[in-house]
């Protein structure tokens, strides 16, 4: 299959990455690169790389089929929609934009001139996600009751445009957008029932530079989602509790670890002596009635995502990222925004 031409619009930091990958692609022809600063255009010039004079000479560039736009999350909306106009199909950087109504223009858009649109949830391919999916799916410990899904670090937000509000800045936009991804893809995009949202004002009084996100579904099981940048000690990046059993990732380089409950009852249970008194009800386990085992890191190559959307360009079959899914994503974080404002959680 002949390879699918592909320019990138804005080469900082996310579209440095995506030309490297796509200069090792085997289904994408890195075209070029447009960006608005000359000097990033230089460096690109520098490193044998095609730069654009202008936006407008990389759209009437007939070669080109695809558009890749990573630039602040404030004015993809205007570059993406240009894009679709001029025929080409895009995938623009997460968060896809800063509101459903503005989401909506953009699929309009897509769907008048006939060319697909997507977001790029890249971390659908992290291999701790990935894991935890395979518990889920498996059943091997029984429906899952809820998740906790946490990122730490403690140097607080990057000193660019993601600590400004006018721009889309702010832990929600910048992690939430991902690690809310892959909770629904988890629970197979099941109806959410309410959200409810703290957000962390610690070294940025104008973003969010962290935040505790908690989802509840309508079948009863909730998840929680929280990403600190004032975090010297970091909790655990999976913790999971279903039936019959809990699933732990402590970091993202280790295997996921399964305690499966294989009897509920034990003939005596022998009370634990604590600081303060006895307790039968904290009593730990034994290998009699649980059984601890590993799930091994799954297999995963990020540029999948590429490879999948330019199938779904060539031969029409559905793209990973729907349209629905975006709206959903997006939705979250809106009411994620205006439970952490009212103080209440927001009915779905």
């Amino acid at each position: 299959m002949e390879k699918m031409r592909v320019a990138v619009v804005g080469y900082g930091g996310m579209g440095g990455w995506h030309v490297e990958h796509l200069l090792k692609s085997d289904v994408c022809e890195l075209a070029g690169i447009y960006d608005i600063k000359e000097e990033r255009c230089a460096l690109a010039t520098s490193r044998g790389i095609y730069a654009y004079p202008s936006y407008e000479s990389l759209l009437a560039d007939k070669t080109v089929e695809l558009i890749t736009v990573a630039i602040p999350n404030d004015v993809h909306e205007e570059v993406v929609i240009a894009a679709l106009n001029a025929g080409k199909n895009v995938i623009c950087e997460k968060p896809v934009t800063l509101s459903l109504e503005s989401l909506d223009r953009m699929i309009a858009a897509a769907e008048k001139n006939g060319v697909r649109f997507s977001t790029h949830q890249n971390r659908r391919w992290d291999v701790d996600y990935l894991a935890m999916q395979k518990i889920h799916d498996s059943g091997e410990i029984g429906k899952v009751l809820n998740i906790e899904s946490r990122i730490h670090g403690s140097r607080g937000i990057p000193s660019d445009w993601r600590g400004e509000r006018e721009h889309g800045g702010g832990m929600l936009y910048d992690w939430g957008i991902h690690l809310i991804d892959q909770v629904m893809m988890v629970f197979g995009w099941a109806e959410i029932k309410s959200v409810y949202c703290i957000c962390d004002n610690i070294t940025n009084r104008v973003v969010d530079d962290g935040f505790r996100l908690d989802i509840v579904f309508t079948s009863g099981q909730r998840a929680t989602i929280e990403v600190g940048t004032y975090n010297f000690i970091a909790m655990p990046r999976f913790y999971l509790r279903a039936e019959k059993g809990t699933a732990l990732i402590t970091d993202w380089r280790e295997e996921a670890k399964v305690v499966k409950c294989k009897y509920w009852h034990e003939n005596d249970v022998l009370p634990v002596k604590t600081a303060a008194g006895l307790t039968k009800t904290m009593a730990p386990r034994d290998d009699v009635t649980t059984e601890t085992y590993s799930v091994a890191k799954p297999v995963s190559d990020v540029h999948d995502y590429y490879r999948h959307f330019v199938k779904a360009i060539r031969e029409g079959c559905e793209q990973d990222v729907t349209y629905d899914q975006m709206r959903i994503d997006l939705k979250i974080i809106l009411s994620a925004f205006k439970s952490a404002e009212t103080g209440l959680p927001v009915e779905f």
